[in-house]
């Protein structure tokens, strides 16, 4: 019976101890496998899986028909890790040091814009100080340097050969990309440019900008199992999140139409010596604009190139005094609300008029002219008047309605609104002086836009750069945006300013240098004086700008001189020749037939001769006879005079009547 007892314990312990360590076991698995699950799991990821980020990258920029004006071009960026360089090389401080510099010589020799000691510096700088939370100054290690940047892959490939060849450690070669501009200066300021830093674009100016957002790409990840040697475990599932590049940005542009601009400018700018030029090219339909350059200009890819001067982007952010291409906007108004018709006679003083105690004179003298002569003879006494019988308030709606005051639309920024006072804070003067372009300052891309109100038929549009965005099969077509309905009341307002615009470029107008065979051109010319610290100077804005077919308009094109040197400083001369050749041009690659045979335009264009010479005989006649009408009272007076001093009585002497004035007709 004890023998059976003393097995009995001994089973017994035996079974408790069994069972506290089944339960032991088993709590510290319910620990591990429930309790610390998380955790544990977390862990073992970091071993055995890997996270891999991903960049997209920056949407790239295309004409109209998709040819390539800014493009992203493979390069690379060369770092170091200086605190573990002589630590990884296993070699003395002394030979290490040699082979940073023997590496820092062959990068100067190869790497554009690198010296030689200062990647010796930068390699060889293996601590720093900082401070740290506490405001105190600590040393760290050095882990990062950069060497070069945007390196060539070519250059880079051979460069990271020669190290692999020295078994040199502690420099890496990490994939990159910058942008590249294949058309060099072509449409530079409207494009714009980017800086790079800290594996980010940063957008300077221009298009580049102005979409920032759509072209930026997003950054993604990949997180995938691996085995001991590093490799993707392909059986196991992997996590990623997408990496999407930024959209490409289509822009209204044709490329040809572009051309073609530019090399007109560049021929007038060898011509008149302005200080600045530039061109605009719009459908006046849509709004979209077609064409657009400058001068002077830069090279994207060139940063020297780069001025002050060079790389403002004058179309959208230059607020100038347009002079007289502002007086078509005005007549054209007082045209469709009744003020005027075409034949209406305005008496523009013979070039000197005197209003709210200011002289007010014309290039020119002009004497009494329907209102058609006032545009094609650039009157500013007659539109001056014009806009005196108006009065302030409807001059005040006529230029807003035609979009003064306010921005364009266009997808650019910076953009001016220009300068425009409200209607309370004009003075006596700004109502005669507003309308011909003097007190108010509008940019060239309000004046593009206004003159397509006037070819469209009065329908205010906004200015489109952008046509499309695209990112794969997601395309975003930006809308046409455009007033259904027209600012003219009067349906014929449209042919009536158009008959006396076309007027300008025909025999008597400002700006026969800008006709064209085959077609009727619609124009009108400006020449401004420009404000230098706050007064008029004797420099000018020379412009001329119109429309081609006039009758159905296929673009508006605004060509202005700044300061032309060389020749006449006006606007039809300087401006005006340029115009046709781009026009002419233009109209050859769009595919746009003549209106009239050359034996038509002939015609015309000699009717229009005669009809100017025998306008000039009558207003010599007239001021013949006003000059003999004149010889007559004064011989009568001296004659009375004479009888007076023989009968001892005294006449009093008249004077000529104010309406005998001395005229000088313009030849």
């Amino acid at each position: 019976m004890t023998l059976f007892r003393s097995m009995a314990i001994r089973m017994a312990l035996v079974y408790i101890l069994l069972i506290c360590g089944f339960g032991y076991v088993t709590r510290v698995l319910y620990k591990v496998q429930i309790s610390r699950h998380d955790e544990l799991f977390g862990k073992a990821q970091n071993t055995y899986t890997t996270r891999i980020e991903t960049h997209g990258t920056r949407g790239e920029i295309f004409d109209f028909g998709g040819s390539l004006l800014v493009g992203n071009v493979p390069t690379m960026d060369i770092v170091g890790d200086p605190a573990n360089i002589f630590i990884l090389n296993k070699k003395d401080k002394d030979k290490t040091e040699t082979e940073c510099r023997m590496i820092a010589d062959f990068f100067e020799k190869h790497c554009e814009n690198v010296k030689s000691d200062e990647v010796f510096r930068r390699l060889t700088k293996r601590s720093f100080t900082s401070k740290d939370a506490d405001g105190n100054t600590v040393e760290r290690d050095c882990h990062y340097a950069v060497i070069a940047t945007g390196v060539k892959y070519e250059t880079a490939k051979m460069l990271k050969e020669k190290v692999k060849e020295l078994a040199f450690h502690g420099i890496a070669f990490t994939s990159s990309y910058r942008r590249n501009y294949p058309k060099n200066t072509m449409l530079a300021n409207i494009l714009g440019l980017t800086n790079f830093s800290a594996d980010t674009f940063i957008p300077v100016q221009g298009i580049e900008r102005s979409l920032n957002d759509a072209m930026t790409a997003t950054s993604g990840s990949m997180v995938y199992e691996r085995a001991r040697n590093g490799r993707p475990v392909t059986f196991t599932n992997s996590k990623s999140e997408p990496t999407l590049d930024g959209y490409d940005i289509y822009l209204t542009i044709r490329e040809p139409l572009q051309a073609i601009v530019e090399e007109e400018l560049d021929l007038m700018c060898e011509r008149v010596k302005p200080h600045a030029a530039w061109a605009i090219l719009v459908d006046p339909k849509t709004g979209d604009v077609l064409a657009a350059a400058q001068r002077p200009t830069f090279n994207p890819n060139d940063r020297g190139t780069m001025t002050p001067e060079s790389s403002a982007n004058r179309l959208s952010e230059l607020a100038l005094e347009p002079g007289s291409i502002m007086k078509p906007f005005v007549v054209s108004y007082a045209l469709d609300k009744g003020f005027v018709t075409p034949n209406s006679m305005v008496d523009c003083e013979q070039g000197v008029w005197k209003y709210a105690g200011r002289l007010l004179h014309d290039t020119h003298n002009v004497g009494k002219v329907p209102v058609t002569e006032v545009i094609k003879q650039s009157s500013n006494i007659g539109t001056a008047k014009i806009s005196v019988m108006m009065g302030a308030k409807n001059l005040d709606n006529a230029l807003r309605s035609f979009g003064f005051g306010q921005k364009t639309g266009i997808q650019l920024k910076p953009e001016t609104s220009g300068i425009f006072r409200p209607l309370e804070k004009w003075d006596s003067l700004s109502v005669s002086r507003f309308c011909i372009g003097q007190g108010i300052a509008v940019s060239p891309l309000q004046l593009a836009r206004a003159y397509c109100m006037i070819a469209n038929g009065g329908y205010k549009v906004n200015l489109r750069l952008v046509d499309r965005i695209e990112r794969g099969d997601d395309v975003r077509v930006m809308p046409v945006v455009k007033e259904t309905k027209s600012i003219f009341a009067n349906p014929t307002t449209k042919k009536m300013i158009t008959d006396m615009m076309i007027g300008v470029t025909e025999a008597g107008g400002t700006c026969t240098e800008a006709a064209i065979e085959g077609f009727h051109v619609a124009g009108k010319t400006g020449t401004a004086q420009k404000v230098i610290n706050g007064a008029y100077s004797n420099r000018y804005y020379a412009s001329f700008v119109g429309f081609v077919p006039a009758e159905d308009p296929k673009f508006v094109l605004l060509v202005t001189c700044d300061d032309p040197t060389v020749g006449s400083r006006y606007g039809g001369s300087a401006s005006g020749p340029t115009f046709k050749a781009i026009a002419e041009r233009a109209l050859k690659y769009m595919y746009v037939q003549p209106q009239l045979s050359r034996e038509e335009w002939l015609a015309e264009r000699s009717a229009a001769q005669k009809a100017l010479h025998e306008r000039k005989v009558r207003e010599d006649a007239l001021v013949q006879a006003r000059r003999e009408a004149r010889d007559r009272q004064l011989k009568e007076q001296q004659a009375k005079q004479q009888t007076s001093k023989k009968t001892g009585t005294t006449v009093a002497s008249r004077p000529a009547s104010s309406n005998s004035k001395s005229t000088t007709v313009r030849r």
